[in-house]
């Protein structure tokens, strides 16, 4: 059984995983927005076929290839719009390229073909990838190609050829499904294991949340989360990307305006309460940055909210006191969402003792590649990835071999 484990290829991993919508890497930023906010997905990809180095600076490829050159999300917008120059006129803002979202640090997305081994595909990822894109052993038919060649912002074929991305949390379900294999590995305490990291992005409760814009930036790339603790270090709740990514890019408003305890009732899933919308209007008016407010107030009043349909603002509302707005755009355009799509500001958490199993299963049951670690008197131990759990799996393959 382990030497069949170890046998997989990463095309195994790839069945059933659906085509990547891709983005030009021409495309505006205003444009990647209308891609996000009708994706059920929270990051599209992005994709450079222009081989003239003048017109793609930075991204050059070989002649006869399109590449995968990054991704991008909502929370990518928002900490884009933060920017003091942005927040002044995002209309201007928005007309970027979408290479200005890019975070300038390599190797986040690589191309890697079916035949790569789960070996090397850890490997790669614990190096810092954090999406391999994998080609889809599939032929698209001559009905599948004319849909293509319609006019459209977003493609799913490059020269006849579709792709996949597999992430980390891909690669700890195949895992967790030969969990087994591992024994006693994945009974022992995340803390007997020494994966507990206490190098945790944190915000006070009652601080701005402007001063987390960094933090909230890091923990995207790093895939993790900002902890928003009290004055005695005890966790509050967090501020999250995975939650972030299901608003709409006028939350950059509330995080230049709110403290980081607002910011989390703002982005809770029932929508933001009314008194905080009027909180964030007024001080916009107050800086006198009238183009986000014009932004805001339109994305108020028309395309960003709409009325609350899921059964999960009655789940919300039992903990918020405070009447909430329709929820954003993204979480109103369909009934029928994912735990993921639904986030809370609540933090997922475990203890020292709790077992590597356990938080894996926690982990992928919210769908986040995190959980946070605490004492019993809700104390900050740290935070255990989905990375630190593959360096496990890791140095137990060698002994597999």
């Amino acid at each position: 059984m382990a030497v069949r484990l170890l046998s997989h290829e990463l095309s195994d991993l790839c069945l059933g995983k659906p085509a990547l919508r891709s983005l030009s890497l021409t495309s505006t930023i205003a444009e990647a927005l209308e891609v996000l906010k009708t994706s059920d997905d929270n990051f599209v990809s992005v994709w450079s076929c222009d081989h003239n180095p003048k017109t793609s600076p930075g991204f050059v490829v070989d002649d006869d290839v399109c590449r995968c050159v990054g991704k991008i999300c909502i929370v990518d917008v928002i900490c884009y719009l933060c920017r003091d120059e942005n927040l002044v006129s995002p209309s201007v803002a928005l007309k970027q390229p979408v290479s200005a979202l890019f975070p300038k640090i390599p190797g986040l997305v690589l191309h890697v073909e079916p035949s790569c081994s789960l070996l090397e595909a850890i490997d790669l990822i614990l190096e810092g990838a954090q999406n391999l894109v994998v080609p889809i052993k599939t032929k698209l038919s001559s009905k599948r190609l004319k849909q293509q060649q319609k006019p459209s912002l977003t493609v799913t074929s490059h020269k006849g050829r579709e792709f996949c991305w597999l992430t980390q949390e891909d690669v700890i379900r195949f895992l967790l499904s030969s969990i087994g294999l591992f024994s006693p590995i994945p009974a022992l305490s995340i803390d007997t294991l020494n994966i507990i990291s206490p190098d945790t992005l944190t915000v006070e409760y009652h601080s701005p949340a402007s001063a987390a814009i960094g933090a909230i930036s890091r923990a995207l790339v790093e895939q993790t989360s900002v902890a928003v603790v009290d004055s005695e270090g005890a966790l509050i709740g967090e501020i999250s990307p995975f939650t972030l990514a299901c608003c709409d890019e006028t939350v950059a408003a509330a995080v230049k305006t709110l403290s980081s305890g607002d910011l989390m009732a703002y982005i809770d899933c029932g929508g933001p309460p009314e008194e905080l919308v009027k909180v964030v209007s007024a001080k916009l008016k107050e800086k006198n940055l009238m183009g986000m407010l014009q932004h805001f107030n339109v994305s108020m009043s028309s395309g960003g909210f709409s009325s609350p349909s899921s059964s999960s603002d009655e789940e919300c509302s039992m903990a918020a006191p405070v009447s909430p707005l329709p929820r954003p755009g993204r979480l109103s355009r369909s009934m029928s969402y994912s735990a993921r799509m639904v986030r809370r500001s609540e933090a997922i958490v475990c203890h020292p003792k709790s077992s590597l199993v356990a938080v894996m299963i926690q982990a992928i049951a919210h769908r986040v590649n995190y959980v946070w670690v605490i004492e019993d008197d809700c104390s900050l131990v740290g935070i255990v990835t989905f990375s630190d759990m593959l360096k496990v799996f890791r140095e137990n393959f060698e002994t597999m071999a």
